[in-house]
């Protein structure tokens, strides 16, 4: 019996008798709806890889999965159309010797697919609809992948600086970075996607410099018939800009530098965590203003309950969740400003946060995995030409007779491993076999190529060799008597006697 049923026959049945021989169904049904809108949080630091993933139950402070080796940076964790989890790992190097963007499945229990990247990635955002990705580097490039298909559209320099939050506008038409010099920079998609013009720069529409300071958060809403949204910086301001025009509308001051920021989903109540612990309460006034206007810590109550720097905050429906460096993260009850829930995190201090919804974490039937569950392939790592012909294999959505045999000049030599592995517990098909061989040639080929590059590499260093041997011993600024007539004559001197070398 479904919920709709169920609902229909208690509505329609006018004797009580006939009712309560329902209620049971009716009342197991309602307890299976709320379970479903249950919301969890998702934790993670960027401190070690060994602290993991954390899933947490929000009403009952239980542990409900635990995700291990994973370190996100900043502004580095989301979730895909609650369905994936998605995790830039924090690389100790910085930009030097690649980066990886993991993808974990909720609704079931496996390993990552990870996809490796040409250089370290920090934030990474997605657009609502769940279909492109967004990265940003510490060198100031960013990047932008399709999901379905894992094709690398668009590379571009978009700083000189490290990009350090990212965030795409409410209709995905907009990408907003921050960066660490406190420049915002707004980026057109309808640019970025066009794949026949990928080789000249993208739109920039505009770009603004009023923050003194690295930006920390970026937020938008809608205020009226007006798009906004709100930087905060270590600056200690938060402002207020028009999306479309980039006009300055209003800067909030504050007396310590701010960490992050988040907005209440129904009310225009903006919250600032700042460095000491504090988070400050502003209310929003924008929709009629024409002149920008400043407004002070004296007009925001405070929620102070951390007693170090602020990391991270979101909204769990209306109910406010802060993270800090103290080790604690804690659900807040912002009309009544008090504490709901402390949770502690012993590990480490958590620096990303993400609300789910529980129903995600629940297995589903192949049915719905065949219906419902978005398609996810390997991000590449360097752009490809556009080849509608050829696709990308899917590895956490759909089973191996669903999709085509990947092509190898696409594919890691992980996903190819687990494709075949997979395929060798079950039957060998042609599909397979041709994949296999076209595996084989493949990495032999890539052996062959480096070793042509290495064999070219030593040649180099042998010729640089030689002539510093060469330069040493014709002249060599160490040894000024070492030419052959200064020593033929040092050694004349030496045979000689007193009385031959006084006359």
């Amino acid at each position: 019996m479904g919920w709709c049923e169920a609902l229909a026959i208690v509505s329609s049945k006018p004797c009580i008798e006939e009712v309560d021989s329902y209620r049971p169904s009716f009342i197991l049904l309602m307890e299976m709806g709320e379970k479903m809108n249950k919301e969890a949080l998702v934790v993670c630091s960027d401190k070690s890889t060994g602290i993991g993933i954390t899933v947490w139950d929000l009403e009952t402070g239980e542990q409900l999965l635990h995700i291990p080796t994973c370190a996100a940076a900043p502004h580095g964790l989301f979730c895909l159309r609650n369905q994936f989890i998605v995790a830039s790992q924090s690389n100790r190097h910085g930009s030097f010797g690649g980066g990886s963007i993991f993808i974990w499945p909720l609704n079931k229990p496996q390993s990552p697919l990870r996809s490796y990247t040409l250089e370290a990635m920090g934030p990474i955002s997605c657009t609502k609809d769940g279909l492109y990705i967004a990265g940003g580097a510490p060198s100031g490039n960013a990047y932008l992948w399709e999901v379905t298909s894992g094709r690398l559209l668009r590379t571009w320099h978009a700083h000189h600086k490290s990009l350090k939050c990212m965030v795409f506008s409410d209709d995905d038409s907009l990408l907003i970075f921050g960066c660490t010099g406190g420049i915002i920079s707004v980026w057109s998609m309808i640019s970025l996607v066009d794949v026949e013009d990928s080789g000249s720069s993208p739109s920039l529409l505009y770009y603004s410099s009023e923050h003194r300071s690295s930006i920390t958060g970026l937020v938008t809403m809608s205020a009226g018939a007006r798009s906004i949204f709100i930087s905060s910086s270590l600056d200690g301001t938060c402002k207020v800009w028009e999306l479309v025009s980039g006009r300055h509308l209003q800067t909030l001051v504050y007396p310590m530098s701010v960490t992050a920021i988040a907005l209440h989903p129904l009310e225009r109540l903006l919250f600032s965590g700042s460095v000491d612990g504090n988070i400050f309460v502003n209310v929003l006034d924008i929709g009629a203003v024409e002149d920008c206007f400043i407004t002070t810590e004296d007009q925001a109550f405070v929620l102070k309950v951390h007693n170090e720097s602020i990391t991270a905050l979101t909204f769990s429906g209306f109910h406010l969740i802060s993270a800090s460096e103290d080790f604690t993260f804690c659900l807040w009850d912002t009309i009544n400003r008090v504490v709901l829930r402390r949770f502690n995190n012993r590990k480490g201090a958590v620096t990303n946060m993400v609300v789910i919804k529980q129903s995600s974490l629940f297995p589903i039937s192949n049915h719905q995995r065949v219906t419902h569950q978005f398609q996810v392939s390997l991000l590449q790592k360097y752009p490809q030409p556009s080849n509608p012909g050829k696709g990308m294999a899917t590895f956490l959505s759909f089973p191996a007779s669903h999709s085509k045999p990947p092509p190898t000049h696409f594919l890691g030599n992980n996903l190819l491993d687990h494709l075949i592995s997979g395929s060798e517990q079950e039957e060998q098909t042609p599909a397979m076999l041709q994949t296999k061989l076209e595996k084989n040639i493949d990495d032999r080929l890539w052996v062959t190529s480096m070793t042509k590059h290495v064999m070219e590499i030593s040649k180099h260093l042998q010729c640089r060799l030689l002539d510093m041997m060469q330069c040493r011993l014709v002249c060599n600024p160490y040894e000024p008597d070492s030419s052959p007539k200064k020593k033929r004559h040092k050694i004349q001197s030496q045979n000689q006697t007193p009385t031959e070398q006084s006359q």
